[in-house]
């Protein structure tokens, strides 16, 4: 597989995050590789990235039941995965709920809480929402970058399945 075409079916693995897919490429020998190998040099990518960068792949994510998704524009992964949690479904007084804490986390860190919610529901999220606003900025920056890990796991997982 080329480059490009390797980037074109992998580049949104990570989100809005080509340069994960394009610094794994040359390190892959075989065209069509394991997920899980995948999955691990694409980790190790972001792991080894500085930080400034890190931090831009977090920012990149959108705000859980937010502004995007209701104006329609998320990218196809965040779209189902959003609403494979029902956070398209969300009752008044939940999206009110996800508002008021999508603002408070970002006044105290400065990024989006990222949480790979395709396998949790609505009241789970806004749990681990409450539950990490407690947490210091390196703790949850760690935490974003895992959550943004297991986004991605299944994210390769879905794309090899559909094949």
């Amino acid at each position: 597989m080329s480059s490009d075409d390797f980037v074109k079916r992998y580049g949104g693995i990570y989100e809005h995050s080509p340069w994960v897919a394009e610094g794994v490429k040359s390190l892959l020998e075989q065209s069509d590789p394991d997920t899980e190998l995948l999955a691990s040099l694409m980790a190790d990518c972001v792991d080894n990235a500085a930080v400034d960068t890190q931090l831009e792949l977090i920012r990149a994510h959108p705000d859980l039941a937010g502004k995007a998704q209701v104006a329609g524009a998320l990218t196809a992964d965040s779209t189902e995965e959003q609403s494979r949690a029902g956070l398209d479904q969300c009752t008044a007084d939940e999206f009110e709920k996800f508002q008021s804490l999508n603002t408070a986390y970002k006044q105290k860190f400065n990024f989006p809480f990222i949480m790979a919610v395709r396998e949790s529901n609505r009241s789970e999220i806004l749990e681990a929402f409450a539950s990490r606003l407690d947490n210091d900025y390196n703790t949850e920056f760690e935490t974003a970058l895992q959550e943004i890990h297991k986004i991605a796991r299944l994210r390769l997982s879905a794309l090899e399945n559909s094949q």
